[in-house]
């Protein structure tokens, strides 16, 4: 994939990363990351990892290098819960 030149810090993006072979079907896995970019060098991406939305899973601070990115693209904020 062809990533930006500059991506804004706190923009919220959904990240698709390679996560290798499935052994039994021999098909590629991948894993979402979906969280706020803290910055973009072209060489890490640096992003705050959201919340899980039912509190399973604190928010992480994750480093993402672009080969093992497939697919990024921006998405909206969660929408805020009375």
């Amino acid at each position: 994939m062809r990533l930006p030149e500059h991506i804004p810090a706190g923009a919220r993006v959904v990240v698709r990363l390679h996560a290798g072979v499935d052994e039994r079907t021999g098909r590629m896995q991948y894993r979402d990351v979906v969280g706020h970019v803290r910055s973009w060098d072209g060489e890490t991406l640096e992003m705050t990892r959201d919340a899980a939305a039912n509190g399973s899973r604190p928010a992480q601070d994750v480093s993402i290098r672009p080969e093992d990115i497939a697919i990024l693209k921006p998405v909206p904020e969660r929408p805020v819960r009375r």
